[in-house]
């Protein structure tokens, strides 16, 4: 019970960020300079949204029917877990060893005592969970974004995030998978699972769904680079 209420606030938390953050006219005209590819992003964003209406959103719906909430739930644990390894990697590359330590922690004792990841435990043990990727390592460095860019399949994303999917995919424990079946099994299960996660939240999209979730996705991406420090100027609202 306690890591779906974590899970709810955190999906609260971003929702109401993102709302906030593009509802400034300078941020939203910021967001809108920053899409100089435009055409190109929407035509992916309508391949993307056809997708998604006509197999992914079903199937999710499905899986959400058909699964019990403690097995949901300990698939989103499981995939958490895999995710930490990425964290764990991209925060020594960040220079934070103090939360590199602490996802390295929540690796073993989920892997070990939580039964490979099925069960949280790290969270009752009180270990942080922390959440990062090369893309934030890259703008850790002092690489900029570069233009927005919606990927096939992938979905929103920039150069420098594209970019970044190269390493993060290079750790990924399920890509180190040798047989060819459970390893696409995983990235099909781990796709539906990160899809469920967004079901209940898409209410609150409102106007152009494509515009909406540009200026969700760069203001929040904005927001994990700079580890929550996200500088407001009182005349923009």
């Amino acid at each position: 019970m306690a890591c779906l209420t974590q899970k709810a606030s955190r999906t609260a938390g971003v929702i109401a960020l993102s709302v906030a953050l593009i509802s400034s006219p300078a941020l939203a005209e910021e967001s809108h300079d920053a899409d100089p590819w435009e055409g190109f992003n929407r035509t992916m964003f309508s391949f993307n949204e056809g997708l998604d209406r006509a197999i992914v959103k079903p199937v999710t719906q499905g899986y959400r029917i058909i699964m019990p909430d403690f097995a949901e739930q300990g698939v989103h644990n499981f995939f958490e877990n895999i995710g930490d390894v990425k964290t764990f990697v991209n925060n020594v590359l960040q220079g934070k060893p103090k939360e590199a330590s602490e996802d390295l922690g929540r690796v073993i004792v989920n892997t070990t005592v939580g039964i490979g990841g099925l069960f949280d435990v790290a969270t009752v043990f009180g270990i942080p969970k922390h959440d990062e990727d090369f893309g934030q390592t890259l703008g850790t460095w002092g690489v900029e974004s570069g233009p927005y860019l919606v990927l096939p399949l992938f979905g929103p994303s920039s150069v420098r995030d594209g970019v970044g999917r190269i390493p993060d995919m290079m750790v990924d424990p399920v890509q180190q998978v040798g047989d060819d079946d459970t390893r696409l099994g995983l990235q099909v299960l781990r796709v539906i699972d990160t899809r469920a996660q967004f079901l209940d939240a898409e209410g609150v999209i409102r106007g152009d769904r494509y515009t909406f979730i540009r200026d969700a996705y760069l203001q929040r991406r904005e927001f994990e680079v700079n580890d929550g420090q996200v500088k407001f100027n009182a005349d923009d609202f």
